[in-house]
């Protein structure tokens, strides 16, 4: 049974209106409860922690943001919607957590990952964007990309830049599906940043509704972030 009000419908539970613990409850049951809200838990290590170096430079395929919705709108027509994957890279500085970001130029920012080729696995497509854009040329320098669940999902409704953390009902061809994916990282990596970029350490208070600084995918990590545990591990 639900009810209506402006737009929100809310949804008889029965016992205790809502599963409130009550005096019949069983032990069990509430240890079973709070099991169900335990936090996810993502160790952070220190920044210091990490190795940087860099690598040739890595260059953009679009000079321009029409350009580039030029050329997604030439590969719709060939391979249909456009996916990418991009991570969520977590360390810690003064016990607070930072998210590694690729600058491009003095102001546009960006997480590293990008398009999947036809259908690619998520996870190794994920991999395989990780490593092109920040391991070394060298296997013995590849980083173990640990890719942990999608805590977003964003949708490009037509060939423009807004995208939406949903799909509008009245839009039946989506032009991109992006999924932001958390990494875990271990407690030392080396990471080759391509000459031309530049990779930031940006403290999720910075990111926290700046909209006009990073967008709208990247300036809602924080929330999307909120249900986390973080562990500030030191090394």
């Amino acid at each position: 049974m639900y009810f209506h009000r402006r737009n929100a419908y809310f949804l008889s539970k029965g016992k205790n209106d809502g599963g409130c613990q009550s005096e019949s409850d069983s032990t069990e049951e509430v240890e079973a409860r709070r099991e169900m809200v335990t936090s996810p838990v993502v160790n952070t290590y220190p920044l210091s922690s990490y190795t940087f170096g860099t690598k040739e430079p890595k260059m953009e395929k679009d000079t321009s943001v029409a350009d580039r919705l030029a050329r997604m709108k030439v590969n719709y027509m060939k391979e249909g919607m456009r996916t990418s994957v991009e991570a969520i890279l977590l360390v810690q500085e003064h016990n607070h957590p930072h998210i590694l970001l690729l600058q491009i130029g003095n102001t546009f920012c960006k997480l590293p990952g990008g398009r999947l080729k036809p259908g690619e696995n998520e996870i190794e497509g994920l991999k395989r964007k990780l490593s092109s854009k920040l391991a070394a040329n060298s296997l013995a320098l590849q980083p173990d990309w640990q890719i942990g669940e999608c805590v977003a999902i964003w949708w490009r409704p037509n060939f423009e830049t807004i995208m939406y953390p949903y799909c509008p009902p009245h839009i039946t061809k989506p032009k991109e599906c992006k999924k932001l994916f958390i990494v875990h990282l271990s407690e030392r990596e080396y990471f080759a940043v391509p000459k031309n970029l530049k990779l930031l350490a940006v403290p999720l208070f910075e990111l926290y509704d700046n909209v006009q600084r990073y967008g709208p995918v990247i300036s809602t990590i924080p929330q999307q972030l909120s249900r986390f545990q973080f562990n500030m591990m030191t090394v």
